[in-house]
């Protein structure tokens, strides 16, 4: 079943600013897609459209039967989507605990039973509840930022550049942390710089070039494209 469906979507910072240029994407239920292509392609702009903090200039976005283009960024996390930017996606003077009870703000109710699901498939955040956020290692923190999206229970998580600045150890570990939560149900797009082990851990993949489709696929066959492969993951 169809989760999410981007249909020729043009979007930019300003009305004559064309960043994306008719992209479509779709990702079904479940599922991990990879979003990978080189800078400047409109990978994080596309991510911004879904999750309703950049209003598209024309196109499409689906969710489930539901148009949600141009809808507030609150209305569309309610409807299931949960979204992780790149950078000050954690609160860092704030405990671990208080990151996550800020997570669930909309939930108020349920965000005690959601903190103690968290902490269980999250040990280290278990052990840290009382630490600053400012004090885990960079790891850590993206760990948090993508436990705080899941207090809303998300039915789609986007991750805009999950593992950019970590070292390759605990990239590592967090690409095993994003196939264990989709392993949950939850769909997930992630716009990724480390292509092979993005493609390693996605059922299909989407090229972006210069804000366009370049080629989609299953993401085993995308990893093994000569073409690909010299031209975004370095031979």
């Amino acid at each position: 079943m169809t989760l999410l469906a981007v249909e020729g979507v043009v979007a930019g910072y300003s009305p004559t600013d064309e960043i994306l240029k008719g992209v479509d994407l779709a990702v079904d239920a479940g599922e991990i897609v990879s979003v990978i292509g080189p800078n400047g392609a409109g990978k994080s702009t596309l991510l911004k459209v879904v999750a309703g903090l950049l209003r598209p200039h024309r196109g499409r976005v689906r969710l489930r039967d539901a148009a949600i283009q141009g809808r507030p960024a609150r209305e569309i996390s309610a409807l299931g989507v949960a979204f992780v930017p790149q950078e000050q996606n954690v609160f860092a003077s704030m405990t671990v605990r208080e990151n996550l009870e800020m997570g669930g703000y909309v939930d108020p109710k349920g965000s005690r039973r959601r903190i103690d699901e968290i902490f269980a498939r999250f040990p280290v955040l278990a052990d840290k509840r009382r630490h600053a956020a400012r004090t885990l290692s960079g790891g850590q923190r993206q760990m948090l930022a993508m436990a705080m999206a899941l207090m809303v229970a998300p039915a789609l998580l986007l991750l805009d550049e999950p593992s950019a600045g970590l070292a390759p150890r605990a990239a590592e570990q967090l690409f095993d942390t994003v196939a264990a939560v989709n392993r949950d149900g939850v769909a997930i797009v992630m716009v990724e710089q480390n292509a092979l082990e993005a493609l390693a851990i996605a059922r299909r993949g989407y090229i972006l070039v210069d804000g366009r489709n370049s080629k989609s696929g299953p993401a085993a066959d995308l990893a093994r494209d000569p073409d690909v492969r010299r031209i975004f993951l370095g031979g």
